[in-house]
């Protein structure tokens, strides 16, 4: 499913020794989508905080925890770390295409969101990842100061529904799978 070069293996092991966290795990799992790729992310799982659903790669040193969502696209990963004169970074080659419901549409409005919504929600610290494209419907996640501002249906419907409408025929809606909930820096928060 997931490998680790050695040089990803022992940073991560390195970086588990200086935090304390010997006795964690690593989660890999896809955060969201660009026209370049997925976007992965690397965090630790603290002891009991493994998922149910969770499949579980051993690696010397620590366990990698998938959730079920992300098995389906990670599978072939392989994670290296690379050092540059800036600094170092874990680079994933994932072999597996970013894929659509719809792809001829999802490509269209993938490149919409990078190139027109995400400039202008990033104003306010926002950014808007798309999670899916059907023939009909655009299914997305807010980010950022987006997430939990009291704004945000302003923002989806004033502003994301409409440029994705005009720009892509047949669009009915887009829905929003945020958990404004859990927002903790929106730009404008609601008055109490």
């Amino acid at each position: 499913m997931i490998t680790f070069t050695e040089t990803a293996r022992q940073k991560v092991v390195s970086i588990m020794e200086a935090q304390g966290k010997t006795d964690c795990g690593i989660r890999v799992r896809v955060g969201g989508r660009t026209s370049a790729g997925y976007r992965h992310e690397l965090s630790f799982v603290e002891p009991g905080q493994e998922g149910e659903k969770d499949t579980i790669v051993k690696v010397e040193g620590f366990d990698v925890y998938v959730d079920s969502e992300s098995a389906k696209v990670v599978d072939g990963t392989k994670i290296d770390f690379v050092e540059e004169s800036a600094g170092g970074g874990f680079v994933f080659h994932n072999p597996n295409p970013v894929t659509f419901s719809d792809p001829e549409k999802g490509k269209v409005v993938q490149e919409l969101i990078e190139k027109t919504i995400n400039p202008a929600v990033a104003s306010h610290g926002g950014i808007v990842e798309l999670l899916d494209v059907t023939d009909k419907h655009v299914f997305v996640k807010l980010g950022g100061g987006c997430q939990g501002c009291g704004m945000v249906n302003v923002t989806l419907k004033q502003g994301i529904e409409r440029v994705i409408k005009e720009q892509v025929p047949g669009i009915e809606s887009v829905v929003d799978t945020t958990d404004h909930a859990d927002g903790k820096n929106p730009y404008y928060a609601p008055a109490r």
